[in-house]
């Protein structure tokens, strides 16, 4: 029987990690002590092995659930289905925007001169196979994670402040 700490150690997760997944009902205690102690045997350190593969796969906790408890392999395989085609359209979204860079980059001089207009850049995005869903996505990522640049990067476009200001706000959700 193991302690929380020591499940923890054995497989390289935090404590934290192990808490949340019994408060999502992924992994109980086999026991607990009269001080409180979690005690885990090795059942739970079976199931506790195939919650780490499945967040490993990307599986949502939500769906992890139903994994663990089937009797057969269609949940499985159809929520492992359901993963591998998420992660197919999330990888096709990121190859839409290399190709919308790549294209950008073949033509550094309209960064370079401030040339680039905001209707040549969304021409650049469409060519680069991106719809205005994913054109908002690209907006939000970048807000996300550099919010001076993208601010720099509109203004570079020949934007007026009010419709920064207002793709901005959207971008921040």
């Amino acid at each position: 029987m193991l302690t929380v700490s020591q499940l923890a150690k054995m497989y390289q997760i935090s404590r934290t990690t192990i808490l949340y997944y019994e408060r999502a009902g992924l992994l109980l205690p086999t026991s607990r002590s009269d001080n409180g102690y979690r005690w885990y045997g090795k059942n739970e350190m079976k199931r506790l092995e195939a919650i780490i593969a499945y967040r490993s796969y990307g599986v949502s906790i939500t769906n992890i659930a139903p994994l663990l408890e089937r009797q057969d392999d269609m949940p499985q395989e159809h929520i492992l289905c359901e993963q591998f085609n998420s992660l197919e359209q999330e990888i096709q979204r990121l190859r839409q925007q290399k190709k919308a860079i790549v294209t950008l980059l073949e033509q550094p001089t309209l960064l370079e001169q401030n040339k680039l207009t905001k209707a040549a850049w969304v021409e650049i995005m469409k060519s680069a196979g991106l719809n205005e869903q994913d054109m908002k996505n690209w907006h939000i990522q970048f807000e996300k994670m550099e919010p001076e640049a993208h601010q720099e990067f509109l203004e570079s476009l020949s934007i007026d402040t009010e419709e920064i200001n207002r793709i901005r706000h959207w971008s921040k959700g």
